[in-house]
């Protein structure tokens, strides 16, 4: 999901590990489960007298997973008819700013969002996105997993966005490099205790924990940005000021640095790199959201049987060890014509667990909605992993609570001052506080936002 600073295009380079998780989860396929249908509703009609259309934006296997509901929705609706449109990753990003700031001139009536490009949205057209508190919305505020409620929410209260994918994270391990080491990966607890089981695991077997684009040719943040959430922290708070030098981003930035001072880090700069290394064996551990799942499976076939999955560790002993990594939505344009018929797709397909399920197993689109994780996909084994119930894993994470993100509508600044930092601490050694206040200083001059 990292961004080039300035621009509303994801990276998308599956060669490298900053590559875009949002390009990663569309390569995901979830495992077989059948769905029945949900509850009929009220026949709708046009001003003319014909059935309602509606034309909703999304890309490549999440639109076609929607398009799996499309059927039940207008049997269950009769007079609406939905049209699911793969406008395509990045196009979709422009086609929508684009809209916005034409006072939603164009817009399709239903907008697929991811979590780095929402806040934005909100705060730069206010008005483009319909309130679907005004629809019916607000019932559902505790019906998703933890933490996406104030994403959608407005500084006015209202909210602009359904959650739709939730991506908690999980720590894929080698299990027979542990097992070499001697260490036991449930016992590690915190991220002192992965560092020094790094140090084993790298002394038995020449194999470091992970690796990062250590010079910043291309944006590396995700595990900064994770190691900062597991604590509640992130560039910005909830209110939009910049914290990118408090406490919990230095300690994120020191466990980094302490990492790479212990040689467990592999530089990963370069095209193919990270995806070389990778199918080489060489990395130990893999901090990567649940669409990773499907991905190591498929892109690394003769790994079989040697990755496990854990909860990712927490900063501190009885800490958090939940984070969700990224997410998207579906909105509703303001000026559609028939925010109603709209509203009411979106509440069918993000609301029932059927339906839910049935786009997880059509695009991989790991479900917000709580409910949907009853099904029994979510506790199959995975012969890949030896035959541990991985997704169960991504369930528990989520179960625990993760703390709430904002990304606000200047992430690709942040990300671009982050990287620099992270570069200097890497490769020059510089002090992470120094080098991240440096950071926050610029970031607030840059954005005009204040230090919190």
């Amino acid at each position: 999901m990292t961004m080039s600073p300035g621009s509303p295009t994801p990276a998308s380079k599956l060669s490298d590990i900053s590559m875009s998780r949002r390009h990663l989860m569309r390569l995901a396929v979830a495992g077989a489960v059948v769905l029945g249908a949900a509850a009929c509703g009220a026949e709708e009609k046009s001003s003319s007298g014909g059935p309602t259309k509606i034309t909703i934006w999304s890309w490549t296997t999440a639109a076609e997973a929607l398009r799996g509901v499309v059927p039940d929705f207008e049997r269950d609706n009769p007079g609406i008819k939905v049209d699911v449109q793969d406008v395509g990753n990045p196009a979709i990003w422009d086609k929508i700013t684009v809209g916005l700031a034409a006072g939603g001139k164009g817009l399709a009536d239903v907008l697929h969002i991811g979590v780095d490009y929402l806040p934005g949205y909100m705060e730069k057209f206010p008005g483009g996105l319909a309130d679907l508190n005004k629809l019916g919305a607000a019932k559902h505020k505790d019906a998703f997993s933890k933490g996406l409620w104030p994403t959608v929410t407005g500084k006015d209260g209202g909210v602009y966005a359904m959650p739709w994918e939730v991506n908690p994270l999980g720590m894929f391990y080698r299990a027979d490099y542990f097992e070499k080491a001697g260490v036991d990966p449930e016992s590690l607890k915190t991220w002192a205790d992965m560092i020094e089981a790094g140090k084993k695991v790298k002394a038995a077997t020449g194999i470091a924990l992970t690796g990062l684009n250590k010079p910043g040719t291309t944006p590396d943040l995700d595990l900064f940005q994770n190691l900062m959430q597991l604590q509640g922290a992130f560039y910005f708070d909830l209110e939009g000021k910049v914290t990118l030098d408090s406490p919990q981003a230095v300690q994120a930035m020191t466990i980094i640095k302490q990492m790479n001072d212990a040689g467990l880090v592999e530089d990963t700069a370069g095209e193919g790199t990270w995806k070389r290394i990778m199918s080489e064996g060489k990395f130990a551990i893999a901090p990567f959201p649940a669409w990773a799942a499907n991905y190591l499976a498929t892109k690394f076939p003769d790994q079989k049987g040697k990755w496990r999955l854990i909860a990712p560790p927490a900063i501190t002993a009885g800490g958090s060890q939940s984070v969700i990594v990224n997410s998207t939505y579906l909105s509703v344009a303001e000026s559609s014509k028939n925010k109603d018929a709209a509203w009411k797709f979106v509440e069918y397909a993000l609301t029932k667990p059927d339906s839910m399920n049935k786009m997880f197993k059509a695009g991989g689109v790991f479900p917000a909605l709580t409910a949907a994780h009853s099904a029994p996909v979510y506790t199959e084994k995975w012969p890949y992993y030896g035959d541990q119930p991985v997704l169960k894993t991504f369930v528990d994470v989520l179960g625990q609570g993760a703390g709430a993100t904002n990304f606000t509508g200047d992430y690709a600044k942040a990300l671009k001052v982050a990287s620099d930092a992270q570069t200097k601490v890497l490769i020059k050694g510089a002090d992470p506080a120094t080098a991240l206040k440096e950071a926050a200083a610029l970031l607030a001059q840059q954005t005009g936002r204040q230090k919190a």
